[in-house]
């Protein structure tokens, strides 16, 4: 009798985990991947990956406020919405970042808060962020067109 009360509940410990686990990989297989971006990291990556000489020419400071102005562009498009932990994929059509867009938008934007930085300069840094997106997984591949 002991031995048949210790089968059954190796038995039935196995068949909660199994359902436990089972559920949860699909509970997760409807949530975005988590993404870990964090800000000062993102500076740093892209002021080490840009030319030498628009390292020369550009402060932390002003590659702060190029990437913080490109993360606004993201969130006005509805790309960096506030509260995503355990939030479902919702996007029905892929997005699509034209970087010769980016680049419009950043001098533009740079010009209204007053950065004086140069036009390469922004490109570097636009192109540097990508890369940064894209090494934490918060972008997918790039589109064949």
């Amino acid at each position: 009798m002991p031995v048949f009360l210790i089968v059954l509940s190796v038995v039935l410990v196995v068949a909660i985990a199994l359902i436990v686990v089972g559920r949860e990989a699909r509970r997760l297989d409807t949530v975005a991947p988590r993404t870990a971006y964090h800000l000062e990291s993102a500076v740093a990556y892209v002021s080490d990956s840009i030319a030498p000489a628009s390292q020369a020419r550009l402060t932390p400071g002003e590659v702060r406020s190029l990437i913080l102005l490109h993360l606004e562009r993201f969130e006005r498009r509805g790309l960096a919405p506030q509260d995503v932990t355990d939030r479902r994929q919702d996007l029905e059509l892929p997005l699509f970042v034209d970087e010769t867009d980016e680049i419009g938008y950043l001098l533009g934007a740079a010009s209204t808060d007053g950065l004086d930085v140069e036009d390469e300069d922004v490109a570097a840094v636009l192109a540097a962020h990508l890369r940064y997106l894209d090494s934490v997984g918060a972008v997918g591949p790039r589109a064949e067109l």
